[in-house]
């Protein structure tokens, strides 16, 4: 019998292999080959997308690795999804991409070509048996992955392989950036990174690049906005199952979570399904409560399609598909500021704006209230407003390939910059009223009320694409209603 060789991923209690089971192994397999018509989605535009990186940073080596495998415990590795910057420059989003590397090598004065380096399909024979041994990379274990040729179909870009960035990267010439805020390629034989630096600058630019999307772009987000109308549809449909279960909140998260996966890689994000009082933490994601039918259900919650676009759609939901009287008072503070920031976008507003129009709504409720006791234009006033203890974080963030996309942009295209029709982002404003807070009256506290929709910059203003799913109290109940019928 013999080990497996150095650099094979195999398990400690794995059989071990004869020489005549490997020749065996080795021999008479048909041909298998990718369908030729086979090309990454939306391919066309991708040679731009590279074509604007590449004149940012004329005569240098551009390095945009998709990332590695993760541990989750043991031989067990998360599932992989490859970085964003690397999907929107390449169109690959499987989960055999770990570990590759896109590199867009300097070609004369301005330009660049682009190489990506991969582990390739492993041969039927003369590979050390990795295709039936490797649990990481073996086809036997994950699946198929692209020969070299095949690589080079899909995406219109040459393939090489892996092994061969070691050398190409330690090289003292052209200069190299590095995407900062990924993991970088690392040499099997020799453990050593890429590089030793990561470039931030590279990684903004990456980024800005990504603040307007185009058409095609526009469609697979508003795709992922539809999946994710019906998983919300979906979760109120199981209401009555998920109330008599003593952790209902899972319960609505595996429901939901059911839809995204069948109709597209899965969620966004790690759902929140906040029950009561545990709607008051923000990103609560424990999701182990029993639903309570005299509370409200607030479930932030996306579906990411194929093409990994995300959706990021909240709703506040009565459990009784009703809202009691004080539930309404505190749901409609929270509509109204949404609607007053989503009436504040459009092209060449600041970006700033949509959560000050949000936030001044806020204000002056909990003015009218009596919660805040200042008025509310002193609070707004006060880089510490006082307003902030009961809504706790911003309004919206933009939205595209990630949830919270385009954050390594610098602050003066993004927080400081301006709307740009092509846009996408989300205006969420809420009300966390904690349980324990004693500035607050009894019946409001444990309130927990968050609105989200996704939207798109026009040319004269900004398109719901969330519409489908109503906002409003009363149309809230009547949804609700027909979906229980």
């Amino acid at each position: 019998m013999t080990l497996a060789p150095a650099g094979l991923n195999t398990g400690s209690h794995d059989l071990p292999v004869s020489p005549a089971l490997d020749a065996f192994m080795a021999t008479q397999w048909a041909p298998s080959p990718l369908p030729a018509h086979l090309r990454v989605p939306g391919h066309d535009r991708f040679p731009g997308r590279r074509a604007r990186l590449s004149a940012a940073f004329p005569g240098e080596r551009l390095v945009i690795p998709a990332g590695r495998l993760k541990v989750r415990s043991n031989d067990l590795d998360y599932r992989f999804r490859p970085h964003s910057a690397y999907v929107w420059l390449t169109g690959l989003t499987g989960e055999d991409q770990a570990d590759h590397v896109l590199v867009l090598e300097p070609a004369g004065p301005e330009g660049h070509e682009p190489v990506l380096h991969l582990h390739p399909r492993s041969p039927r024979s003369g590979g050390g048996g990795e295709f039936y041994r490797d649990r990481r990379y073996g086809e036997f274990w994950v699946g198929r992955r692209p020969d070299l040729a095949e690589a080079a179909r899909l995406t219109g870009v040459r393939a090489e392989h892996l092994g061969h960035l070691e050398k190409l990267l330690t090289a003292p010439q052209p200069p190299t950036r590095v995407l900062a805020g990924v993991d970088p390629y690392v040499d099997a034989a020799t453990g050593r990174a890429a590089a030793s630096v990561q470039d931030r600058e590279l990684a903004a630019v990456l980024a800005e690049l990504r603040l307007v999307k185009d058409t095609w772009e526009i469609g697979q987000l508003q795709l992922a906005v539809d999946h994710t109308v019906t998983g919300f549809e979906d979760v109120v449909r199981a209401l009555p199952t998920a109330l008599r279960h003593p952790r209902g909140e899972r319960w609505i998260e595996g429901v939901f979570d059911l839809r995204a996966r069948a109709e597209g890689n899965g969620t966004s994000y790690t759902t929140i399904a906040a029950s009561g009082a545990h709607a008051c933490v923000l990103h609560w994601i424990r999701n182990d409560g029993a639903l309570d039918p005299d509370s409200l259900l607030l479930l932030d919650a996306g579906v990411e399609t194929d093409t990994l676009y995300a959706a990021d759609i909240t709703r506040t939901l009565p459990l009784s598909g009703t809202f009691t009287p004080v539930q309404r008072q505190a749901y409609d503070l929270v509509l109204a500021a949404q609607s007053a920031g989503i009436a504040a976008l459009r092209p060449g507003a600041r970006y700033r704006d949509f959560h000050a129009a949000a936030m001044r709504v806020i204000a002056e409720g909990l003015a009218d209230w009596g919660v805040l006791r200042i008025p509310a234009e002193q609070s707004l006033a006060e880089d510490s407003g006082l307003h902030r203890r009961y809504t706790l974080c911003g309004s919206g963030h933009m939205l595209g390939l990630d949830y919270h996309d385009c954050a390594q942009s610098r602050a003066d295209h993004y927080l400081d910059g301006t709307l740009e029709e092509g846009m996408v982002l989300t205006v969420e404003p809420g009300l966390y009223l904690q349980p324990d807070d004693e500035t607050l009256p009894l019946e409001l506290r444990g309130l927990g009320i968050r609105i989200e929709d996704d939207l798109v910059i026009t040319s004269d203003g900004a398109h719901l694409m969330s519409g489908a799913l109503p906002r409003e109290a009363s149309a809230i109940e009547s949804w609700m209603s027909t979906l229980l019928s």
